[in-house]
């Protein structure tokens, strides 16, 4: 029989730690790594759990290997702050811990999100099955600052219940978060040796659009797909501009 451990990441998230962690209040383990959170996160978290770190930020993927380094449990469940495990998803996880299948390393969950006062099922973001669930020896998160990815070696499966998203519920929020991501991204990429091309300004951006609302069926979610589908764009347009300023050094005054 395993044992489960959830982790997950704070930094300003007095309105959506309490939930999640509600949500999987039933694990053996709840871990919680913030960065320096000047609301009542960390106040709230409490609540839940005595295993909170307070670390520099590094980056998620530090973040979260760091978390899984402080885990004495076999099994590790990975969420955002803004995410909840319904009560059937936490059934089946309990279920598939509690058999401790050798067999199987890891579980694919999809993840159902709330954009803008609507459930996302088209887009690129439907399913979008991660390995969420996994043996603590068999995975560790890359040293992305942003979307980090799981290294994760094993047999995976995947579960037949949802993970529930809920983000971004203001377009406040959405850009916020854009400019962070961005600005995190094209430094990992410039890290990572990659030269700006105007190709990737002029080209990628509409073809992401097109990909998603089209190739994808964004269109069959309404406004807000649309909207998540030109936002998305955006996204990759400024990364790159982003590269572009961080290579050529315009932000110096001259």
């Amino acid at each position: 029989m395993g044992r489960l451990a959830v982790i997950t990441l704070t930094l300003n998230e007095e309105g959506n730690i309490g939930p999640c962690l509600e949500s999987v209040r039933w694990a053996d383990e709840c871990i919680v790594v913030d960065s320096g959170s000047t609301d009542r996160t960390l106040e709230i978290a409490r609540q839940y759990t005595e295993r909170i770190l307070t670390i520099p930020w590094e980056g998620y993927g530090a973040a979260r290997n760091r978390a899984i380094e402080e885990s004495g449990a076999e099994w590790i469940l990975w969420l955002d702050a803004d995410e909840r495990v319904t009560p059937d998803l936490a059934d089946e996880i309990r279920a598939i811990v509690s058999a401790d299948d050798q067999s199987v390393d890891g579980y694919a969950i999809a993840r159902r999100a709330y954009f803008l006062g609507r459930w996302i099922r088209h887009s690129g973001w439907y399913p979008s099955r991660v390995v969420r669930l996994f043996r603590r020896a068999r995975g560790h998160f890359s040293q992305h600052q942003v979307h980090e990815r799981l290294d994760f070696s094993g047999t995976v499966r995947t579960t037949r219940h949802d993970l529930l998203h809920f983000t971004d519920p203001n377009l406040v929020h959405y850009l916020t978060k854009l400019n962070r991501y961005t600005t995190l991204a094209a430094a990992d990429m410039m890290q990572a040796g990659r030269l700006f091309s105007l190709a990737d300004l002029l080209l990628r951006p509409p073809f992401q659009f097109l990909k998603m609302y089209v190739l994808r069926l964004g269109m069959l979610d309404g406004i807000q797909g649309f909207m998540l589908c030109v936002l998305s764009a955006a996204y990759v347009f400024t990364k790159y501009a982003k590269l572009w300023e961080l290579q050529h050094g315009t932000t110096k005054e001259h």
